[in-house]
């Protein structure tokens, strides 16, 4: 029996049937110049589909809001160029029998943050005008941080309005494509996290108060997302307990604080949680071994998926959102375990994949896998 074997099952996620367990994470990659995807683009993902891998879920697509992405080369999901972009992409992964579904983003406070040359003006969108704390630990540039600090106005009703009107718009260009669902970035501190996390939520309306009004914001996207796409498509929710503002932030600290904001989020449509985290083994709370998508399956029964150091060592030293310290390493044996023990039902492969574009079909037929090499994150190839 191969290391992989009962990863190879399929699975019924809404309408789409995936071949395998296994997923492509989405990835960051900034190669979409004035966030025009060109062929480029295409052949990367095109090669990761080739490999048989069950579904691709796309790096984080700008939504057509001015403060969505500070990057001039994340990639759009608005505009004749990157639609036509992405309509190019997603054809080709089509062509070898893939699925493909993009990530919708929206980076909020940490807008023009992370890059020392943010695109556009205007301010970044906070729920209550808070960033996060002063001495969190952070892997990014410090006077991003500095910068960002100081409090801004709150976001107003018809800004939010307006930001998940932007969320819908890009749902119903990508389905209109030809995607095979929605993901929407809810983590590391982008806007819907910052919704969800406590600290930069201190608002007292609709939008925030307790757990449940705090998750309000991502429901409503969800919803809105959900009216645009139809009843058939998957929706996917990727959240976390870390920040870029600070890996030591924790959204949740009991079952019953993290059921709190998954439970309406689920309510509202969200089909599979994409629990992120930075190494899949590490239990959630004290007295129960679940990862947090073990928790995330447990407490919502909806399907999870569990990403963070598939086949890498765990980092060594200062956290860093991508650590090139990190090497290549066989935990498939701890990962095997959680998922025959049902404690989730996907699994989401980053780095390994970046490294080498035949990883999953090396994995499945139990071949050597290549060295792992960080310039590799840094390319598109």
């Amino acid at each position: 029996m191969g290391a992989i074997d009962p990863l190879l099952t399929s699975f019924q996620l809404r309408g789409q049937t995936l071949a395998n367990r296994v997923v492509m994470s989405p990835m960051t990659r900034y190669h979409s110049p004035d966030g025009v995807p060109g062929q480029n683009v295409a052949d990367y993902y095109a090669r990761r589909a080739a490999s048989g891998i069950g579904l691709i879920i796309t790096e984080g697509t700008s939504i057509p809001h001015y403060a969505a992405t500070a990057h001039p080369d994340v990639p759009r999901l608005f505009g004749d160029d990157a639609l036509a972009g992405w309509k190019n992409i997603i054809d080709g992964v089509h062509r070898h029998n893939g699925l493909l579904i993009p990530q919708l983003w929206h980076q909020g406070a940490m807008w023009n943050v992370e890059y020392a040359d943010g695109v556009g003006e205007g301010r970044a969108m906070r729920p209550s005008g808070i960033w996060g704390p002063p001495d969190g630990t952070i892997s990014f540039r410090p006077e991003g941080r500095e910068n960002s600090l100081p409090e801004i106005a709150e976001m107003s009703d018809s800004e939010i309005q307006d930001v998940i009107d932007a969320y819908a718009i890009a749902a119903r260009n990508a389905v209109a494509l030809g995607a095979d669902g929605i993901a929407i970035h809810g983590a590391h501190g982008y806007l819907i996290d910052t919704f969800l996390w406590d600290y930069t939520n201190r608002r007292t309306d609709i939008w925030g108060g307790d757990n449940g009004g705090r998750a309000s914001f991502g429901c409503a996207v969800v919803k809105a997302i959900r009216r645009e796409i139809g009843e058939e498509l998957p929706i996917i929710l990727r959240f976390s307990q870390f920040k870029m503002q600070d890996y030591r932030a924790r959204l949740a600290d009991t079952p019953h604080a993290l059921a709190a904001l998954l439970e309406p989020l689920a309510d509202a449509g969200v089909d599979l949680f994409d629990a992120s985290q930075r190494y899949f083994d590490t239990p959630l709370f004290d007295g129960s071994s679940l990862n947090l998508a073990g928790w995330a399956k447990k407490l919502t029964g909806k399907a999870s998926m569990t990403v963070g150091g598939v086949a890498l060592s765990k980092a060594q030293g200062k956290a860093q959102h991508i650590d090139a310290s990190q090497q290549a390493a066989n935990n498939l044996p701890l990962l095997m375990d959680r998922f025959e023990k049902g404690e989730f039902d996907l699994v989401a492969v980053g780095r390994m994949v970046l490294n080498d574009p035949d990883w999953f079909a090396k994995a499945r037929d139990g071949h050597e896998f290549l060295p792992f090499d960080p310039a590799n994150l840094e390319r598109l190839t």
